[in-house]
């Protein structure tokens, strides 16, 4: 007697225990009755047949991400691999479908990752494989959402996260990149240099000019002053002729030059022996210059 006791209390608390369950939340839960499908449970507390009906699996309504790696090749001949992750769900309304009809879903969405990126990447060049990585992502997911609605799953977005080349061609890339900037760089610099040369070049002319201006704008002064000391000095003293005048402006000139070289005590200066006398000669010559420009002047 007290085994069969025993033996009805456990099997009551059995029954008991075996008679609730619960669900968790962004879950459903696929309840069978011997063995053939009889609902889709809920989040929360529910009820079934103990030994009658049982619970056959439970579904994840979770958005789950799938990282799928990929080799493949290009137009150009370049081996890349690449990764790419599809976000993916379960759809509450599809979820018989979804439990039943599929044994293993993500090797399922494997094979398609595999199937689109193989037929477009090997008709693209590498560059435009890193260009247009949207667009494969975007292949991507247009094929998967077509294909796995039918089975219950829905396609939030699938995303090219990694491309690798080969790490040959990685380090080529980097050269060519690499050359392409010291080139430019080159061309920066020798522009500028252009600048400098350029501007160094209109400095100098402009200095020049302004120097030749000075220097001419020094001579007329000193022709105005010479002038106007003729004029003076031939009005103080009658009988004085501005060749007179000249000829002393001359020679006091050349004195003042010899008196200046003979102060300064490092001077590398020869002075050929001559006399004072000459300087009528330079005299007449100035002279000489003037009245020959003057009559071709009148000539013209």
């Amino acid at each position: 007697m007290n085994i069969l006791f025993w033996v009805v209390v456990v099997f009551g608390l059995a029954t008991f225990f075996g008679l609730f369950y619960t669900v968790k939340q962004q879950t459903a839960v696929v309840v069978q009755r011997f063995g053939k499908f009889a609902r889709i449970a809920l989040p929360g507390l529910n009820v079934k047949i103990p030994f009658i009906e049982k619970i056959a699996g439970r579904v994840n309504l979770r958005v789950q991400q799938l990282d799928v790696k990929i080799e493949t090749k290009t137009h150009d001949n370049v081996f890349v691999h690449a990764v790419v992750s599809v976000q993916f769900f379960v759809q509450p309304e599809k979820v018989y479908a979804a439990f039943y009809r599929l044994d293993d879903p993500a090797r399922q969405i494997t094979s398609f990752v595999f199937d689109v990126v193989r037929a477009r990447v090997p008709s693209m060049k590498l560059d435009d494989v890193f260009e247009k990585k949207d667009e494969i992502a975007d292949a991507v997911k247009s094929e998967l959402t077509h294909v796995m609605d039918e089975y219950g799953y829905g396609i939030v977005k699938a995303l090219v996260t990694e491309i690798e080349p080969d790490h040959k061609v990685k380090e080529a890339m980097n050269e060519i990149n690499a050359a392409q900037r010291m080139r430019v760089a080159a061309a920066e610099k020798a522009e500028a240099d252009k600048i400098l040369v350029v501007k160094k070049a209109e400095a100098e002319a402009e200095s020049k000019a302004l120097q030749g201006k000075g220097i001419a704008d020094q001579r007329r002064a000193i022709v105005e002053g010479l002038r106007e000391s003729v004029m003076d000095f031939k009005d103080s003293i009658p009988g004085t002729s501005p060749q007179d005048v000249l000829s002393l402006v001359l020679m006091t000139q050349y004195f003042d030059t010899l008196k200046d070289i003979g102060v300064s005590a490092e001077t590398n200066t020869i002075l050929i022996p001559h006399t004072p006398g000459h300087l009528t000669d330079i005299a007449a010559q100035l002279r000489d210059s003037v009245l020959t420009a003057n009559v071709a002047s009148k000539g013209k």
